[in-house]
Parts: C-alpha cells; structure tokens; sequence
C-alpha cells in the first residue's frame, strides 16, 4: 500500500472545475499538474482492481521490449476500471483544459515493476495515433501509487505541444526525439512526482518521457486519452483502429469512442 494523505489537497473546486491559472499553465506550458482527483478510499479500490487486471492479462501487452506493461481498453472488460475512466471529474477537467468537447480515444493501464530500471525515453504521443482534422488531443496520467521520481514519474518538456509533424519516436532511443528536432534537447525539463491520487494531463505532442522504477513496489498508473470530437479516422495502422473496418475519413464515435457521457458542458 502506497497512498499517500490526500485530505485538503484537491485542485478541484467545489463547482468541479480547476483553477484558471491551472488552465493557462497547461495551455502554456502543454502540462499540468493536479492534485488530489482521487481520495485515498477510491485509489484503494482502483489500485486493486488494476493489479487484479495485471495478473489476468500481463501477457496482451502492447510493449514487448520491457519497459512496461501497457493494457489498452480497460474499460471494455473491467467495470471497475471503467468507472475511473468515465469519471466525470477527469472529463469535466479534461474540457476545461482543451477548451472544446472530447471523446474517449482510449485508455490504457501503465506499469513499471519494480526495479525496472529503464526509462520510457522522451516521445510525443500524438504521431503514434491514426487521427485527422483534430485539434489537441490529451490524456489524463493518473498514479494509484504514490510516484516519485525513483518509481517512474513524468518529465515533461514544456512548450512542445505545439512541435507537430514527427514521425512516431522509438521510446527505447534516448536521442530519437531529439534527433528528429535538435532545438528540443535544450528546452528545461520539468519532472512531476505524484501522490497516489494526483494527475497530470498533458497534450498529446506534449514531448515527455518516464523515468525508470528502481524501487520496490510496482508503479500503477491509468491513464485516460481524449480527442477532439471532430476527430476523424486518418487511415493509418493501430491497434485501436483496426479491427474497427474503418475507412480513411470516418468520424471517430460511437459506441467505440463515447463523448456525451462527459457532464456538465460548458
């Protein structure tokens, strides 16, 4: 068990929206941290639902080369985890943030087991997705354990968001990104630990990595992906996408991609 004391330490507003110097430091900066989204009683619960669903499908994991296990589609088969990824706390926020309305594009559970010791090497998320006419994308990273640097957390380059057109970075390559674009290797890096409960969101060009777990527990994370409503279907390859018969051009919705269930808009 890992979580750390959360009362009174909530970002979220009684109206279920954050501050506006949270949203102008994301849309600056392409990051942001938020405290407190969950209560120690619900990162229990969802801690324990995830490691339960570790054990069950270690082996569909998308990462094949170590690094971490990556479960994609949760909520699809787990309805516990599908509580945390609706929660229309995380969309409610997410909105604020992007500042037009999202659907889900996917979520996806992210562990490191202990002692690792390999970093998720810095990449942009948005180049790995099969999306056209969108604005933004994001994700919510959650921690159900509590993340410090030697666990795993995030570093973020901040301004990144709006470096568009790189093919897709090898997360095993320490210098792909920045061999792709030599100017971001001299950007500061911003590295985020977060307690048990808290979360980042960040853009999906947003340029980040993760640090290596070198600690004894495993580190937990669920992570939800917006985009944009208008999305459409680019016609390129993913594992999200293909079993779908989409043609190149198709909206992103329906029963595959909800968006109304995010109350509370505008």
């Amino acid at each position: 068990m890992t979580t750390t004391e959360q009362s009174g330490r909530s970002d979220i507003g009684a109206n279920g929206r954050v501050p506006d110097e949270l949203v102008a430091a994301y849309r600056e900066h392409g990051f942001v941290r938020v405290r407190g989204v969950l209560d120690p009683d619900e990162v229990e619960r969802f801690r324990t639902s995830a490691e339960a669903y570790l054990i069950a499908h270690r082996a569909e994991s998308l990462e094949k080369q170590g690094t971490f296990s990556q479960l994609v589609n949760v909520w699809q088969r787990d309805d516990n985890l599908r509580a945390l990824t609706f929660d229309p706390r995380l969309g409610r926020i997410a909105e604020q943030l992007a500042g037009f309305p999202l659907r889900l594009w996917h979520d996806q559970m992210l562990v490191k087991e202990p002692h690792n010791n390999v970093a998720t090497e810095f990449h942009q998320d948005r180049p790995f997705w099969p999306h056209a006419g969108d604005r933004l994308a994001l994700s919510a990273w959650i921690a159900l354990v509590d993340v410090p640097p030697e666990r795993g957390c995030m570093t973020f380059l901040p301004g990144t968001q709006h470096r568009t057109g790189l093919r897709p970075q090898n997360l095993g390559d320490e210098d792909d990104l920045f061999a792709l674009d030599p100017s971001l290797r001299w950007l500061p890096r911003v590295t985020v630990p977060l307690l048990a409960g808290d979360c980042t969101f960040h853009s999906g060009y947003t340029g980040h990595m993760a640090l290596p777990n070198r600690t004894d527990l495993a580190r937990y994370a669920h992570v939800i992906i917006y985009m944009d409503e208008a999305t459409t279907y680019s016609g390129t390859a993913h594992v999200v996408t293909d079993p779908l018969g989409l043609a190149a051009g198709d909206r992103l919705d329906g029963d595959t991609f909800p968006g109304p269930w995010i109350p509370h808009r505008g």
